[in-house]
């Protein structure tokens, strides 16, 4: 079924595209930071968990004050929310699948945006992008969610060895990012965010922009059951905090309708095409 595949195969690629419909670019004169041979590639290449792994740690990097201030700001998310989600799409690719040259001058460029990112939190305390605590939230929260994602709709018995080496992996954009810390394993990465409960907070901003990304027009095929699934990805904490939540019922549902997903997905972009996001 050539003609169904390709379709849906350019669909997948043209959400993951630069703002305009131009693939992302992507330069492959050395391995990069990482490698073929990486978790990282493995993790990052699966559409469909990197899709679910991106808005449940969308959701819970908005519960950090200082993080969510930031969006509030600075950001265009509001009013360009595609836009916003396909330039972190391009950083992921030209980070994790680049050769080194392109993986730092991504990483250089994201940090002179960062540099102009500050101000004041409601209640007066100041904030800026450039924080190593609020890096680290950021970093920490999204390399969980990919690999949580990963591991229930892709590869379930992952071992903890390979765990750790995805965070290790992962580390050194977190470093070169300025984060601190930077969590080298699994658990460390579940402790920092344990460690971080009592600063999130939960408002009438955070519930708009959390409305905003759960709610607005279709962003892909099978949105709703995406953003469902990032929700059930979520911990129960965090549902809970933004008022979300799932019954046993609909998470089965969304789990099992969810591995189909991914299935054809994987399909519509085999073969050799599944690793790298919209090149």
């Amino acid at each position: 079924m050539p003609t169904l595949r390709d379709s849906i195969g350019s669909e997948i690629r043209r959400i993951f595209a630069e703002p305009g419909g131009q693939a992302i670019e992507i330069s492959r004169n050395d391995t990069g930071l990482f490698g073929p041979q990486s978790v990282c590639w493995q993790v990052h290449g699966d559409v469909t968990s990197m899709m679910i792994g991106g808005i449940a740690s969308l959701l819970l990097q908005m519960l950090d004050p200082a993080v969510l201030a930031g969006v509030w700001d600075h950001s265009v998310f509001r009013q360009d929310m595609r836009g916003r989600l396909r330039r972190t799409a391009a950083f992921l690719a030209r980070t994790t699948y680049g050769d080194r040259e392109q993986a730092l001058a991504e990483i250089a460029r994201i940090r002179r945006i960062h540099d102009h990112v500050r101000g004041t939190l409601p209640d007066g305390t100041p904030y800026e992008a450039n924080d190593p605590q609020s890096l680290a939230w950021v970093h920490v929260t999204e390399s969980l969610c990919f690999l949580d994602a990963y591991i229930r709709y892709r590869k379930p018995h992952m071992t903890m060895a390979e765990r750790d080496r995805y965070f290790a992996e992962m580390a050194q954009i977190g470093r070169l990012l300025g984060a601190d810390p930077v969590p080298c394993r699994y658990r460390d990465a579940q402790r920092l965010v344990a460690r971080a409960r009592p600063r999130l907070r939960f408002d009438e901003r955070t519930r708009e922009i959390a409305d905003l990304l759960l709610h607005q027009p279709r962003l892909a095929p099978f949105h709703h059951m995406t953003m469902q699934a990032g929700v059930d990805l979520l911990p129960r904490w965090a549902r809970s905090m933004h008022g979300l939540s799932i019954s046993l019922p609909a998470r089965l549902a969304v789990r099992g309708g969810t591995t189909g997903i991914a299935a054809v997905t994987r399909w519509a972009l085999a073969p050799g095409r599944t690793v790298r996001p919209a090149r």
